[in-house]
């Protein structure tokens, strides 16, 4: 087991996408238990780890987002932000947090909000007078609430792995995602009154304000059309980013920025990240079986339960070990290797699977933002042209609140469990 551990972390080190190091993990782990049918164990596996009707979802939210930024919708949101709060200092940063909110809850993934947020506002900002590092961080950040506010692909991925309610996790998602907004909105209160950064405008101007906001207002009710539908049950979680994807298209056309000749080049897109993304999640399920069948899971809990029963200290572990994890692996992988592994030891310890869910999901989607291997990073660097170098070193403030308010999460755990007990019972 030692072997396999110290060959899936030279992979990663020598620079071997992810897909293929699960994939080479779970059969070397074969190999060293003396599996007796690898050839056939294998590519079932990979069938049945994608084989979920959950998944489905994924290709639309990706293709909804790309749509939204084709169509003119995404610059709605942004002009109604930046009229209610351009008038404070940094409030093109403020901006960035509010549009990453509003994005997050129709696109469902970090890396889509990262690369919208990069496309419009990292030029506004430093055309304004930011400094570039703290443009992209932001940026980067702002990219995890994408994960965190529902609809959110990861929500489903960890919902089919623990085989827990996709409504609920949806809905516990709600106040975590403001509260991590605020936490980075306080980063920028902190950044902006040190570095004396503008102010979009100079006075709030209510007349303009007004009409942006009656003229975006369509694009502004996508979310609660995504959100407010699943949570009256006209649709499910699943069928949400089929409603993201059409409504998006039908804004696109309404507002003339969409032209029907972009389609073709968006779906291809979108079917291009959504089989990275399959990819994953099916050599994931191999290495993911693997661990099941030589009782990994069973393992883990009885070497921390016997080592102490205490649920403060063993959520403490279980954060920091999701923490450097997560810097320097990719969280759909991280999350396909980790619940099934982790989810016995947190029922064990009496864990509402909901809230542990979710602090799982946060901390390696902040984990996604931290140096040395934070995938949001290498993203905003890679669509802004900001150097790597310079974000590692600025993104830090933001990391921190981001673990601040995870730690207040998992050790007030009703944040999180509130609204679905409110709405589901208990």
């Amino acid at each position: 087991m030692v072997l396999v551990i110290l060959a899936f972390i030279l992979s990663l080190v020598v620079g071997i996408p992810i897909a293929f190091v699960l994939g080479m993990t779970g059969i070397a782990h074969l190999v060293v238990i003396n599996y007796p049918d690898i050839a056939n164990i294998v590519p079932q596996r990979m069938f049945y780890g994608i084989n979920v009707f959950s998944y489905m979802c994924i290709p639309f939210f990706i293709a909804a987002g790309q749509i939204m930024n084709k169509g003119g919708i995404t610059q709605k949101i942004v002009d109604v932000s930046q009229e209610f709060v351009g008038f404070k200092r940094g409030g093109l940063a403020y901006t960035v947090v509010l549009v990453g909110m509003v994005l997050a809850a129709i696109l469902g993934s970090a890396n889509a909000v990262s690369v919208i947020l990069c496309t419009i506002m990292i030029p506004a900002m430093v055309s304004s007078g930011y400094d570039e590092e703290f443009a992209g961080s932001l940026v980067a950040s702002s990219g995890i609430l994408g994960c965190i506010i529902p609809p959110s692909v990861d929500f489903v991925i960890y919902a089919v792995l623990a085989g827990v309610s996709v409504q609920k996790l949806f809905v516990g998602g709600i106040l975590p995602g403001i509260c991590l907004g605020f936490g980075f909105m306080a980063v920028i209160a902190i950044t902006t009154k040190k570095k004396k950064y503008p102010k979009y405008k100079e006075h709030f101007e209510p007349g303009p304000a007004f009409k942006t906001l009656f003229t975006s207002l369509p694009a502004l009710c996508v979310p609660v059309i995504i959100v407010g539908g699943v949570l009256a049950g006209v649709f499910t979680p699943t069928e949400s980013g089929a409603v993201a994807c059409v409504v998006a298209t039908i804004l696109g056309f309404a507002y003339r920025n969409l032209k029907i000749k972009d389609l073709p080049g968006i779906f291809a897109s979108a079917a291009l990240i959504t089989a990275g993304i399959m990819l994953i999640i099916s050599f994931g399920n191999v290495i993911g079986w693997t661990l099941a069948f030589d009782k990994v899971p069973e393992k883990l809990v009885q070497a921390i339960t016997s080592t102490t029963t205490n649920p403060s200290l063993v959520m403490a572990l279980v954060l920091g070990m999701l923490f450097l994890i997560g810097m320097v692996m990719e969280a759909f992988a991280a999350m396909i290797i980790l619940v099934p592994v982790l989810y016995p030891l947190g029922e064990a310890m009496g864990y509402d699977p909901i809230h542990f869910g979710m602090i799982i999901i946060i901390m390696l989607t902040i984990a996604l933002a931290t140096p040395p291997v934070g995938m949001l990073l290498f993203t905003t660097s890679k669509v802004s042209g900001i150097h790597l170098n310079k974000l590692n070193k600025s993104i830090w403030p933001f990391v921190a609140a981001g673990m601040v308010v995870t730690i207040i999460l998992a050790y007030v755990p009703q944040i999180t469990t509130f609204l679905p007990n409110l709405l589901y019972g208990k």
